[in-house]
């Protein structure tokens, strides 16, 4: 079964999400990272605000260039500084902002209380070094262990996501396993010092679809028996249907819609995301075109008046070309920042 056809089923089978818990694990607020580029200054993240609670899991959706990448660089504090450079917000973890952490605090708390499972495994992984010696670093640095018990404790950790063979594949290199046990390495290397946090950057884009299942079932399975918050950010809503719990929908920089992933698929209240969950493929007529949002996503560096979306927007009126809309609550503790989010879906 296909991922698209796996989305359909959660949706109609799920019971309905509850909300998340209100003692949130990670909470960010208002967070804004601009880049300094020739053109000028430009908002790549603009007043982005979420939660997370233990056990959930948050799908962070959206185009490429929505800003779903730098907010999770701008929570870990790994952007390159210059040209990004975060301007503003909190990011909360168990009550603590990270942002105002000093520099060596927040590189403690980096790996042992929040991870990133990142995107690109041969990127994240040393070629140089056997697998086991890279997760094996992270119990020497932030755990002490001696050379013998970390290494042990790695070996543990790659059987635990399933690598087979783990204690004799522990001393090969990353070239020499396949792009699916390449990134549950990644996945052990982030699970490694049991963070209460694990952020999750399109960690199936680069796989085919069978071992994607695999991947985002061994995610949630990790998930289930730590109890942490995950945050998963991906473009696809096959992927998040299967996983998530709850979402936000960014376009932009900011997010237009926050609502629970079954309510996103069964009724959509920002004509971006009604976009996105209708062009997910599905069995059609034949000879049918599969529906696309039309137009491309703005420039960062020429944005529109208005609603960002309005360009693309059919429901787009006058006054969607001049008042942004803010995130508003609208029903079922959803929001939207549509000013005619009543009408989604009519079309």
């Amino acid at each position: 079964m296909n991922l698209a056809n796996r989305a359909k089923s959660t949706v109609d089978t799920a019971s309905p999400a509850s909300p998340p818990s209100s003692s949130a694990l990670l909470e960010v607020t208002d967070l804004r990272v601009d880049f300094h580029t020739r053109a000028g200054r430009v908002h790549a993240v603009d007043g982005v605000s979420f939660s997370v609670a233990a056990g959930e899991t948050l799908a962070v959706l959206g185009e490429s260039g929505s800003g779903k990448s730098v907010t999770a660089q701008a929570i870990m504090g790994i952007l390159d500084s210059p040209p990004a450079e975060i301007v503003g917000g909190s990011v909360l973890l168990e009550g603590r902002d990270l942002l105002t952490l000093p520099a060596a605090q927040r590189r403690a708390a980096r790996g042992s209380e929040i991870a990133l499972v990142f995107q690109d495994s041969l990127s994240a992984l040393n070629p140089v070094q056997p697998v086991a010696r890279q997760i094996a670093e992270l119990y020497r640095i932030h755990r002490g262990m001696g050379r013998s018990e970390a290494w042990r404790r790695a070996v543990e950790m790659m059987d635990r996501v399933r690598i087979p063979a783990a204690a004799s594949r522990a001393h090969d290199y990353p070239h020499q396993f396949s792009g699916g046990m390449r990134q549950r390495i990644v996945i052990a290397m982030a699970l490694a010092l049991d963070p209460k946090v694990v952020i999750a950057d399109e960690p199936t884009t680069a796989l085919d679809v069978t071992v994607q299942a695999q991947i985002l079932d061994l995610l949630a399975e990790q998930q289930r028996e730590r109890d942490m918050g995950l945050i998963l950010i991906t473009h696809d809503l096959g992927v998040a249907a299967q996983v998530a719990t709850n979402a936000v929908v960014m376009y932009a920089g900011r997010i237009v819609e926050r609502s629970r992933v079954r309510d996103l698929f069964l009724d959509p209240v920002h004509p971006y995301s009604h976009g996105l969950v209708a062009s997910i493929p599905r069995d059609l007529p034949r000879g049918s075109a599969l529906p696309a949002i039309p137009g491309m996503p703005p420039s960062l560096t020429a944005r529109p008046g208005g609603c960002q979306f309005h360009p693309r927007c059919p429901l787009a009126q006058p006054r969607c070309r001049t008042d942004e809309p803010p995130l508003l609550p609208v029903k079922d503790g959803r929001e939207s920042a549509c000013h005619f989010w009543t009408k989604v879906g009519e079309r």
